[in-house]
């Protein structure tokens, strides 16, 4: 039987260390592919770099998901855009390994970017939005039409109800 003291907070992030740790690997990994470097570590921080670089990016934006399920589908985009950039560098005769880094490199970027420029223009609209629908506290609308008299205000409503 599972009770709600059983379920991890929604809340709950990656420690920032772990999440600076994770960058340098992949870092390391691009760095050691691009430069050429013969070393043990090479291909393991590679490939650490092109499955972390695009989920990452695929993660924020697939943010209204179970973070389980956002996991698991940004591991999944994360290898299907390997796939892509591969076979696009393929099919344009444009393939090594040297190049593959970059290519999903910037490709990561760009949905990184693009992701964090909609969701930046979203909170904008929305904040708009919610300062035309809240009510202005500066002015009453018995202190703005101070200038009618009650008088006027009774023949109005008397004329509109009979009509």
């Amino acid at each position: 039987m599972q009770t709600n003291s059983d379920k991890s907070p929604a809340g709950v992030r990656f420690p920032p260390a772990l999440v600076g740790v994770a960058i340098g690997i992949g870092g390391i990994g691009a760095t050691l592919t691009l430069s050429g470097i013969d070393s043990p570590l090479r291909a393991p921080f590679t490939l650490f770099f092109l499955i972390t670089a695009p989920a990452s990016a695929l993660g924020g934006a697939l943010r209204g998901l179970d973070r389980a399920a956002r996991a698991v589908l940004a591991g999944v985009g994360a290898l299907a855009l390997d796939l892509l950039v591969a076979q696009a560098m393929l099919t344009w005769h444009m393939w090594s390994v040297r190049g593959g880094v970059p290519a999903v490199g910037a490709v990561s970027l760009a949905l990184f970017l693009s992701v964090r420029l909609l969701s930046a223009r979203q909170a904008r609209a929305r904040r708009r939005r919610h300062a035309r629908s809240s009510p202005r506290t500066t002015s009453s609308p018995r202190t703005t039409n101070s200038h009618r008299t009650p008088h006027t205000r009774s023949s109005l409503r008397t004329t509109s109800s009979q009509g």
